[in-house]
C-alpha cells in the first residue's frame, strides 16, 4: 500500500488511441512481427514522488476469428509521466486500441521545504 503525506493529491486523467493498426496493415491487425505497442504519456503537471497509475482498456476492436488476448500496463513510472504498453500474442489479431489512465499521488505544496 501507498501511504500519502502531502497536504495536497492530486488525480490527473486521459485518455489515448493507441493505434489502429486495421487501416494500414500494421502488426498488430496482420500478427507479423512485433506484438507489443508501448507509448510515452505525460502528465499535465509533475508530482512530488511517482504517482500510482492505473489503466485500463476502454475500446479494443478484435478478429472474431482468433482468440481475444491482450495484456495492458503502465510502466517506466516517474514524476512527469509513464508508458503505456499493450501486448498480444499468438493468432490475436488486434485493429485498434484506446486506453484510459488515472494517475493519483502527491503534489508539491508552497509550505513545502527542501532542506538538504
Amino acid at each position: 500500500m501507498k501511504h500519502l503525506t502531502s497536504r495536497t493529491i492530486g488525480i490527473d486523467q486521459g485518455e489515448d488511441v493507441l493505434f489502429s493498426d486495421y487501416e494500414d496493415g500494421g502488426v498488430m491487425w496482420t500478427g507479423n512481427g512485433p506484438r507489443e505497442r508501448r507509448k510515452s504519456l505525460r502528465f499535465s503537471e509533475p508530482f512530488k514522488t511517482p504517482p500510482v497509475v492505473h489503466v485500463s482498456l476502454s475500446m479494443w476492436d478484435m478478429d472474431s476469428a482468433t482468440n481475444a488476448r491482450a495484456d495492458v500496463a503502465a510502466e517506466k513510472i516517474t514524476t512527469t509521466g509513464f508508458d503505456i504498453v499493450f501486448r498480444t500474442w499468438g493468432d490475436t489479431r488486434v485493429a485498434r486500441s484506446r486506453i484510459r489512465w488515472m494517475a493519483i499521488g502527491e503534489l508539491a505544496h508552497e509550505d513545502d521545504w527542501d532542506l538538504y
